[in-house]
């Protein structure tokens, strides 16, 4: 009798501090994206982003005069002068194809620059809350299909970052 007692304690008590943890949601994408750092961020990806696609309109313009130049003067040029401006032509052409790629390639990591540390701070502020505010589990709410009913700690996470709160915009449930 005794060992039956024990044994319901500690399954009253188990089950017990399990229905006591809190679990929260939230969408992190919504969250980074009302930040003022990602608008921030945002903005300046834009100014790079034109920067990087008027260095390639600008290496197309210089392509083109020097094509115009040669089929223009290459009666008049040596062969061996004709060669060089050729080459060149054609270092020049392997330059502007690689440009789109290489573009690319800068912007995304550029982006990546830009992102992280919002994206830190946004995760180091969903701990800090979720802490404070006795959350066991913060889920995702963009990664989570199926899941246990839960609070939405976007607002007391924007209220933590300084964000004022949309009027309109009422707190959805999973």
């Amino acid at each position: 009798m005794k060992k039956l007692v024990v044994a319901t304690l500690i399954t009253l008590t188990i089950f017990g501090a399990s229905a006591q943890q809190k679990i929260g949601y939230i969408s992190t994408d919504e969250l980074i994206s009302v930040m003022p750092e990602a608008e921030k961020a945002d903005s300046e990806l834009k100014e790079y982003q034109t920067s990087l696609a008027q260095q390639g309109q600008d290496m197309m313009t210089e392509l083109n005069n020097k094509d115009s130049l040669f089929v223009k003067d290459s009666a008049k040029l040596s062969p061996s002068m004709k060669e060089i401006k050729k080459n060149e032509l054609i270092s020049l052409y392997q330059r502007v194809q690689n440009w789109n790629q290489q573009a690319q390639e800068m912007y995304q990591q550029e982006a990546q620059k830009k992102i992280t540390p919002i994206k830190t701070k946004a995760l180091e502020t969903i701990r800090a809350v979720a802490k404070e505010s006795g959350y066991a589990y913060i889920l995702d709410n963009n990664a989570v299909i199926v899941g246990p009913s839960g609070d939405d700690i976007l607002p007391l996470v924007k209220k933590k970052l300084g964000i004022k709160e949309a009027p309109s915009a009422a707190p959805k449930k999973p």
